[in-house]
């Protein structure tokens, strides 16, 4: 059983201004802008909170005193409250600039939902860029109330019931109850003149149509960030809208990274003897031609490399490389001066 005078370090007889000297040195200790991500600290600058709402409440603590540590019908008060940003609300009068700038902080940071998508992108387009278009739909602030919800964008004031927060913390004994808001449902704002387009919400579903720049170089499953183009938020900023590039397949070329490979096929004279191929690049928007000479004797599965010419690095200078695979193809049928021809060679060669 929870023991709150032991919670915050105090005697049983600590006056108020103990206790709130002993809270607040806890609440420094363990803020969670001291501690970010740390689940345990969190835990115990809930826990102070709770003890100190109960201790610092005369009869909440003439209860506790005579029921919590001794197993009465009241239970010792457990973690009252569900997150910090309710603790923050609670005591930031109480305890001035402390918890005022932290909330303040947390106020700021509030901002609307990412979106995301799906872009569908050639080969081409993904090796050389593209621009693309694609069209969203997403809410934004209202024009007609400049995001207010209030007809004309009139000032609106906060909602009295919750005093601006959107949610109202009940005491349930020795624990803290958190509901929204029934009066201004959760926005935190008093609409007494409903903007009639967003119906009072600040906020409207819109069509746009977005351009964005895709850089030389992506790759399937890479995600590009379009700062601000995500869903809005009353009072806050934009989220962000991601677009996960979906790269189509090219039969002429296999990309690994921003090297590629692709195949050549060349008959076994040329293979013997050398000489010129043409074959395909990814120049001229991956329709390139080029003539790769062959050396005497170039083998079935040789592979010949041309340095810096395979796909551009999106995040630095330079490109890949292109490798070409040699295939060697066999004839399956000769002409009969074919045939003499090779059989009087094979007798040269067997000399």
């Amino acid at each position: 059983m929870t023991d709150l005078y032991a919670v915050l370090g105090v005697d049983r007889k600590a006056s108020p201004a103990d206790l709130k000297k002993a809270y607040r040195e806890i609440a420094k200790k363990y803020h969670p802008d001291h501690h970010p991500g740390d689940k345990a600290a969190e835990e115990k600058f809930k826990e102070a909170a709770n003890a100190y709402s109960v201790l610092s409440d005369d009869e909440q603590r003439a209860a506790y005193d005579r029921y919590g540590s001794t197993g009465g019908p009241s239970p010792a008060a457990g973690p009252g409250f569900s997150n910090v940003e309710d603790i923050l609300s609670t005591f930031s009068d109480l305890f001035g600039d402390f918890f005022t700038a932290s909330r303040t902080r947390s106020q700021r940071a509030a901002r609307g939902n990412d979106l995301r998508i799906e872009l569908s992108l050639t080969f081409r387009e993904a090796v050389w860029g593209a621009k693309k278009n694609v069209k969203i739909t997403r809410p934004v602030a209202c024009t007609s109330c400049g995001g207010s919800g209030n007809a004309h964008g009139r000032q609106v004031d906060a909602c009295a019931a919750c005093r601006g927060r959107g949610r109202i913390i009940h005491p349930q004994g020795y624990f803290m109850a958190e509901t929204t808001c029934t009066q201004c449902k959760g926005t935190g704002k008093a609409i007494t003149d409903p903007c009639r387009d967003c119906r009072g919400k600040g906020l409207r579903s819109e069509a746009e149509t977005v351009e964005l720049t895709v850089p030389p170089g992506v790759s399937n499953g890479q995600s590009m960030r379009l700062s601000g183009k995500g869903e809005a938020v009353v009072g806050g900023t934009p989220g962000d809208l991601y677009a996960l590039l979906r790269v189509s397949e090219d039969s002429r070329f296999d990309r690994d990274g921003n090297d590629v490979t692709s195949t050549v096929t060349i008959d076994f004279l040329k293979a013997v003897l050398g000489g010129e191929v043409e074959i395909d690049t990814l120049d001229e928007g991956c329709t390139g031609k080029t003539i790769l000479e062959l050396r005497p004797g170039t083998q079935p599965g040789d592979i010949l490399a041309r340095r810096g010419q395979g796909v551009p690095y999106h995040d630095r200078g330079g490109r890949g490389d292109h490798f070409i695979e040699i295939r060697v193809e066999i004839p399956k049928k000769l002409t009969s001066k074919q045939e003499k021809l090779l059989r009087e060679l094979a007798k040269v060669f067997d000399a």
